[in-house]
């Protein structure tokens, strides 16, 4: 399957209805650009294995997603965050890798990159920004970064990090693009963040893990292998059974302490979480084997992340005045 991306007409991202979180009035410093992860899966076998950009299912889970996921960087920033449209998992899975990307460089990047250019132009301001995202989400963002920031090296410069977590961010990724850099530490500015996180055996696949992916803990945020004790975590939060958050009666979000270690396994490169029942929270999917905590990969971690984004905002604030 050949590339067909220059076929793809992209959404209009000119129309508000378009967007999942479109600040009204941003009055923060910095903004974030949020990609949601697989929120979409066909029902019919008749049915495009690409979907609507308004197709309800769509909808639902992607907010759902931004309220579990986006929602840490409330308190700093300002979010923005395009539908887009995604394919579908099932119709893709038996594919070799190549042709799977080429799918994810259609009509999910297509979308992601005029929404990116899109809010650069009208939304940004020159504002320094933090990308994120989760799962297909990533995916998609691997490719944002190599194609609009090597495009665009005044942007790459706003650029405070890339929060890139649900996917791998391989060795062959980094080497074909050397001026993106993976974060080596709790402050680096401009550099990718990512994990996937396992329970300590799994049973069945994690396709989102590749060869030579890199990890950082999010908890120590360093790179070697050494436990983050549960204890260290700043704070996980949980889910209702529909996916929405757990909340306290005052509406905040309720944290959940010393629930979720954290481990970076250099070899699987992975996260390697030991803490959690797999019985719970990763029995196993149609996508997924036992013991992949994909869904969880921001949950767990939700506030380490929140106060991490602080750390960095604050770094490229000190670098760039």
């Amino acid at each position: 399957m050949t590339d067909e991306s220059d076929a793809v007409v992209p959404t209009d991202y000119s129309d508000a209805s378009h967007w999942l979180s479109l600040p009204d009035s941003p009055d923060k410093e910095v903004d974030v650009f949020y990609l949601y992860p697989t929120s979409w899966a066909k029902t019919d076998a008749s049915e495009s294995i690409i979907s609507t950009i308004d197709d309800p299912v769509l909808v639902e889970n992607a907010n759902l997603a931004f309220a579990r996921q986006a929602t840490a960087f409330e308190p700093l920033a300002n979010l923005y965050a395009p539908y887009y449209r995604q394919y579908d998992y099932a119709s893709t899975v038996e594919m070799p890798y190549d042709e799977q990307q080429d799918i994810v460089k259609g009509y999910p990047l297509r979308d992601a990159i005029a929404a990116f250019d899109y809010y650069i132009n009208n939304y940004n301001n020159g504002r320094p920004f933090i990308l994120a995202s989760h799962s297909q989400g990533s995916n998609v963002m691997i490719y944002l970064l190599s194609e609009y920031m090597t495009e665009h090296p005044d942007v790459y410069d706003q650029m405070v990090a890339a929060y890139v977590i649900g996917y791998s961010v391989t060795d062959d990724y980094l080497a074909a693009n050397p001026d993106l850099k993976f974060a080596t530490g709790a402050d680096d500015t401009g550099v990718i963040i990512s994990w996937n996180t396992q329970a300590p055996t799994i049973e069945g696949t994690d396709f989102v893990v590749l060869p030579t992916a890199h990890v950082i803990n999010p908890i120590s945020w360093t790179l070697d292998e050494t436990t983050a004790p549960a204890s260290d975590n700043l704070g996980s939060i949980a889910l209702n059974a529909d996916g929405s958050v757990v909340k306290n009666e005052d509406g905040s979000i309720q944290k959940v302490m010393n629930f979720a270690d954290a481990t970076v396994d250099t070899e699987k490169g992975a996260l390697i979480c030991s803490t959690v029942d797999v019985e719970s929270y990763a029995p196993g999917s149609k996508a997924f084997g036992k013991g992949v905590f994909h869904t969880y990969d921001i949950p767990f971690y939700y506030f380490n992340l929140q106060e991490n984004a602080g750390v960095r905002i604050a770094s490229y604030f000190d670098t760039h005045s």
